[in-house]
């Protein structure tokens, strides 16, 4: 699922011990995060779509899809055939391609405005507030380029019917519903779902590999790729888990809201709190466990798919503030 080693090395140029005259800066820099980013969140979304498909038809129609995970997975085949899981497989990949370049970059470079302004020391002493306002800034930007993706996907798995792919059932919400209705209704959702999820996301991954790191009797600068790479995973993992738990109840008003029209006139705010109430507490974290498997295992697999793209790219100027 994850690119290996051989593959990046085939088809990127990677850097010379002794090119450092030559390393990447600036925006050469940060395109890199941004890529490295982008093909991250693009490749563990797209294989996560058939546990997407799962999670959102559980959320969405928890009267019918009431066996649990691996219940749902068979009631979906059973109904729809084994190609309904890749539903809404387009518009994920493409979403969360752009969606990874904003966060992963966005991170790196707000990460580092952060540290400029105030210095290095006093960043390392506030290094949480640092990967805490980093990430929800860098995620504000990152949500506007993916809602209207997630909008689209959204739609395909809740209306099968609806469209039979990503440009058709983007360019049908686009001319029934407008811009604004039709793909940005759920943006209100779509942030307070996204943005404390990857504040916890990078903030735990940040704490989680720093005492890992520190555990190690070996220096990170020394460590082998695959020890760091498995770093990178155990942490993911620790990090998706505490992310999918903190923004599941968003996560599920998301999907509801996308599911069908609003009622003439009736504001996103309104409809957020009729929602809510109706679901109640045990109805907004429906589908909390198949999500903490797919956010859990999509979290391991971007840092990991992250770490080593940067290293092969070059990118490895970030700035480091764990003590």
């Amino acid at each position: 699922m994850f690119p290996s080693q051989q593959s990046l090395k085939k088809n990127f140029f990677i850097p010379s011990a002794g090119a450092d005259a030559a390393a990447p800066s600036g925006a050469g820099l940060y395109a890199r995060f941004a890529f490295a980013g982008a093909v991250c969140c693009a490749v563990t979304h797209g294989a996560m779509t058939p546990v997407d498909v799962v999670k959102t038809r559980i959320q969405l129609e928890p009267e019918v899809y009431n066996r649990g995970m691996i219940g749902g997975f068979r009631q979906v085949v059973a109904a729809e055939g084994a190609g309904a899981l890749l539903t809404g497989f387009g518009p994920t990949a493409a979403g969360y391609f752009l969606q990874g370049a904003f966060k992963f970059g966005g991170y790196e470079f707000w990460k580092k405005t952060f540290i400029d302004a105030i210095g290095i020391d006093a960043a390392r002493e506030n290094r949480t507030a640092i990967y805490l306002g980093s990430s929800a800034i860098a995620e504000f930007f990152a949500d506007v380029a993916l809602c209207p993706l997630e909008a689209t996907r959204i739609r395909l798995v809740s209306q099968p019917d609806f469209a039979s792919g990503l440009g058709s059932g983007f360019a049908r919400i686009l001319k029934e519903e407008g811009v604004l209705k039709g793909f940005y209704s759920g943006f209100g959702p779509i942030l307070f779902k996204q943005v404390p999820y990857t504040m916890a996301k990078f903030v735990v991954y940040e704490k989680a590999a720093e005492s890992i790191y520190a555990s190690l009797s070996t220096p990170k600068d020394q460590l082998t790729p695959s020890t760091v790479t498995s770093v990178n995973l155990g942490a993911g993992i620790i990090a998706g888990t505490a992310a999918a738990i903190i923004s599941q109840p968003a996560d599920t008003l998301l999907s509801k809201i996308n599911k069908q029209k609003g009622a003439e006139g009736e504001s996103v705010t309104s409809r957020l709190i009729t929602m809510s109430k109706q679901l109640g507490v045990k109805g907004l974290f429906g589908g909390l466990v198949p999500r903490i498997v797919m956010v859990a295992t999509l979290t391991a697999g971007q840092f990991a798919i992250y770490g080593d793209i940067k290293r092969v790219l070059g990118a490895t100027g970030g700035v480091e503030i764990s003590k």
